[in-house]
């Protein structure tokens, strides 16, 4: 069925429903209309349904759209009677579905069959079109979205209280196709008198709409009628002046001294945007999200940090839409502590009005759509001038682009952060290939483009880089980032010229104690819980939401604050020497550390797990951070976090500076010990010198895993004492359970050990017993399933995958091959997934 609101509401079907396929996506009803019967409140009822056809609109709104202010008593029954109606009159095998959402009209194809949907599709695609320079493709995709209108938007339910609204949007939005296709028609080389004949009648209707009439003298000129066009500007500019107080727009203007040089008036006008020089890459998803917003909402600001590409995705999308663009550059203009009124007469320029006191009377029963960049230093100026006019004129809508919000009510927020992976990487390549003709790639590409947060400035400075450096120089060079990009666009803003230029730019905008919060939080690495920030800063929640605010500080969904490593590194240059978050940053940490160690021989092991996983980052610095003592504390103390998560390859660097700083001493020989097991080192004198200390202590181990970890990794030194904690104790149950070369002793060994680790809610030890009494089990795969779940629990990948292989021997010897094979395939994917020797690597490796 083809369903048409532009003109009558009218319900009509193809002449020949099997080979109408071709009429049906065109949007064209070639049969004879069906009747909808029922009355106005159902014909409205359809209207509205239709104007979201396949989608769901809920109760609240068609209750509001039908009904208005003052609803019958019962609503809900009212609109469930009316919607029976509407069922009984639709044509076969169509109807109105309820969910809990609220009620949807099942259309087959909704932008095939609704010629208001076609219509704004085709409008749309048509802007694209014209836009990516294809005039005569967008002429006729314009051309038929306007053959489609038959009449007055919404005709016939005019009455319904939702379609005065509509009607006029979708009025404006054919008057803004009107102009669009009238632009296409000049560049593409349409009869101009046949066009001069069209413009008519919107003409009429709209004598003071700026691109209209100078589309108007371009097909006059074209057409050869020179005088009536320089008449027609006459006619405007004398109206303007006198119902407006304004003079006629920059654009119409160079129309009128355009035919007066005799130039051709067939020549598209100069664009009111400005013009891109490089290609779209890397943001389709916020620029649909944008585009979307922008048409549903009156005001929307794009925040986000400097760098982030928010001026370029504004103009992508206003260069998309139909109808009355402009853009207004506050980035010249004085900051907060200059007049108020240099905000206004910047946009005053922008519209062509003499005169910021005439912005209202100029913006009033226009529908323009206003394109505000670099808000953030005149914020409050720009929220107090935009909040005005946005009530004073209904047809305005504003898109602004700023590190902050305007903080207006109404008003939607689009943030705009770093670039995914995959689209830095291809923005680095597209640019690097035009300084270096034949680039196509690199490995190292990925690390460089996550080492700059996939800024989309600092990408681009660091492909222009590629003249003289190579792609391996750049990614080596990021810790001198602010030196190795510091060469940019000369024509560029200054504040754009350079990554250290932008940083600064907002840097200059904090208050004081704006300023020493982000210095202080530049001591930690991968964020922070707003408790860290508290403890280590000395900072109030207010100062923190207020960096957020500013886009220097970004909030993850887990509630952790981050700083981008490009305004990291620029924070931690101007930290003051002496300042005491360092020092308070080391002691966050290690008393983290040490309260996370019982707790992960304990009930509470995977939550503590999960937040070391979160401070890995922080840990790793604290512990390059601190003095030889604190390095070993922190060591001792997180050497099973290393261990049950596989980390030690990542911190085996940082502990080996730490044993280059440390005087050893018997006191301090067990943390001396972990530490070169931390250091990966297996043989020479500083693991003799361990081995001594271990040997000679005669105190019980402070840190139980000790034993566990040197017997593993280098060998059984004698005379060890556990500790006599129910850890310990179940632990050394399972070390003399290995020993002895009774199975009926081990079997009981491992069963009290494996009560003890269970009366303690410990995964690991657990996990560890169950896998020793399967070796003395005549039943042992529901005892290794039970071990392999909880090891897979801890994300322990090594034990993961010898248990798999374990496994796979007891499934062979029980003449099962197929799982078998099942087994040793998934440990050959978890250990390439986790970087670990494969078996055919091991047995390489001998």
């Amino acid at each position: 069925m083809i369903f048409r609101l532009l003109g009558p509401l009218t319900v009509a079907e193809p002449a020949d429903a099997t080979a109408g396929a071709t009429g049906v996506a065109a949007g064209v009803a070639t049969g004879a209309p069906v009747p909808v019967t029922g009355g106005p409140k159902v014909r409205a009822l359809l209207a509205r349904l239709l104007l979201d056809a396949g989608g769901t609109v809920p109760v609240e709104r068609l209750v509001d759209g039908l009904y208005g202010e003052e609803p019958p008593a019962g609503t809900a029954g009212a609109l469930q009677a009316q919607v029976s109606r509407l069922r009984r009159v639709l044509p076969p095998g169509m109807t109105v579905e309820f969910s809990p959402a609220g009620y949807r009209l099942a259309v087959a194809d909704p932008v095939a069959d609704v010629d208001v949907l076609r219509f704004e599709a085709l409008t749309r695609e048509g802007a694209r079109a014209g836009a990516a320079g294809d005039p005569g493709r967008a002429a006729g995709l314009l051309r038929e979205a306007l053959g489609l209108w038959r009449g007055p938007a919404l005709a016939d339910v005019r009455d319904a209280p939702f379609a005065a609204g509509q009607a006029a949007r979708l009025d404006a939005l054919r008057l803004d196709a009107v102009e669009e296709w009238a632009a296409a028609e000049l560049a593409s080389g349409g009869d101009p008198a046949v066009l001069v004949a069209e413009l008519e009648r919107p003409v009429r209707e709209q004598p003071l709409r700026e691109r209209l009439r100078g589309l108007q003298m371009r097909a006059l000129g074209a057409a050869g009628r020179q005088a009536e066009a320089l008449a027609v500007y006459e006619e405007v500019r004398a109206a303007l002046a006198e119902e407006l107080g304004a003079d006629p727009s920059p654009e119409l203007s160079a129309v009128h001294l355009e035919l007066l040089r005799g130039g051709s008036a067939a020549e598209r006008a100069v664009p009111p945007l400005p013009a891109p020089l490089t290609d779209f890459v890397g943001r389709e998803r916020e620029r649909e999200r944008l585009a979307g917003l922008v048409a549903a909402a009156r005001l929307v600001t794009l925040v986000g940090p400097g760098g982030a590409g928010k001026t370029r995705l504004a103009l992508e999308v206003g260069a998309g839409l139909p109808g009355e663009v402009r853009f207004v550059d506050l980035g010249a203009v004085a900051g907060t502590a200059g007049p108020s009124g240099e905000v206004a007469e910047a946009f005053a320029a922008a519209l062509g009005v003499r005169g910021a006191a005439r912005l209202e009377t100029a913006l009033a029963g226009r529908p323009v759509l206003l394109i505000v960049d670099n808000c953030e230093h005149v914020v409050v100026e720009t929220a107090v001038l935009v909040r005005r006019l946005l009530a004073a004129c209904p047809g305005l809508r504003v898109l602004t682009t700023s590190r902050e919000a305007l903080g207006i009510t109404g008003e939607s927020l689009l943030p705009l952060g770093a670039l995914a992976p995959e689209a830095a990487v291809e923005l680095f390549v597209r640019r690097a290939a035009a300084v270096r003709p034949g680039f196509a790639g690199h490995a190292r590409v990925a690390e460089l483009c996550a080492g700059l947060d996939g800024l989309p400035l600092a990408v681009e400075l660091a492909a222009a880089r590629l003249r003289t450096l190579s792609v391996e120089e750049l990614a080596d060079g990021l810790g001198g980032r602010f030196e190795l990009l510091s060469r940019g666009d000369r024509t560029a803003p200054e504040r754009h010229r350079t990554l250290r230029a932008v940083v600064e730019w907002s840097w200059s905008l904090l208050e004081p104690g704006e300023r020493e919060l982000a210095a202080r939080l530049s001591v930690f690495r991968g964020g922070a819980t707003a408790e860290a920030v508290a403890r280590v800063c000395g900072a109030d929640a207010g100062l923190l939401a207020s960096l957020v605010e500013k886009s220097l500080v970004e909030v993850r969904d887990d509630g952790r604050y981050r700083m981008l490593e490009t305004i990291r590194a620029y924070a931690a240059e101007r930290l003051p020497d002496g300042d005491p978050a360092p020092a308070a940053h080391l002691a966050y940490y290690r008393e983290l550390a040490e309260a996370a160690d019982p707790e992960l021989r304990g009930a509470a092991q995977l939550e503590w797990l999960t937040r070391l996983d979160a401070e890995d980052a922080n840990l790793r610095a604290a512990l390059r951070r601190g003095t030889p003592e604190d390095g070993l504390r922190l060591v001792a103390a997180l050497s099973p976090y290393w261990w049950l998560r596989g980390l030690r390859g990542r911190v085996a660097a940082p502990v080996a500076e730490l044993l280059d700083r440390v005087e050893p001493t018997a006191e301090r020989g067990e943390e001396y010990a972990l530490c070169v097991l931390a250091a990966g080192l297996r043989e020479g004198e500083r693991v003799d010198r361990a081995r001594g200390f271990l040997h000679s202590g005669t105190a019980p181990l402070r840190q139980p895993y000790t034993a566990f970890l040197w017997s593993t990794s280098i060998g059984p030194v004698e005379g060890l004492r556990l500790g006599d904690d129910p850890w310990s104790r179940a632990l050394g149950l399972v070390g003399r359970a290995q020993l002895t070369a009774s199975p009926a002793e081990a079997g009981a060994l491992l069963t009290e050990a494996l009560a003890g680790f269970r009366a303690l809610g410990e995964r690991w030890g657990t996990a560890t017993a169950l896998e020793g009494l399967a070796a003395h089990s005549t039943a042992p795969l529901p005892l290794l399933a039970e071990a392999l779940a909880l090891f897979e629990s801890l994300g322990v990948a090594e034990d993961v995958v010898d248990l798999l292989h374990r496994r796979a021997a007891v499934h062979e010897a029980a003449g099962d091959a197929a799982s078998a094979a099942s087994d040793r395939a998934r440990a050959t994917e978890t250990a390439r997934r986790a970087g670990l020797p494969t078996p055919a690597g091991r047995a390489a490796d001998g």
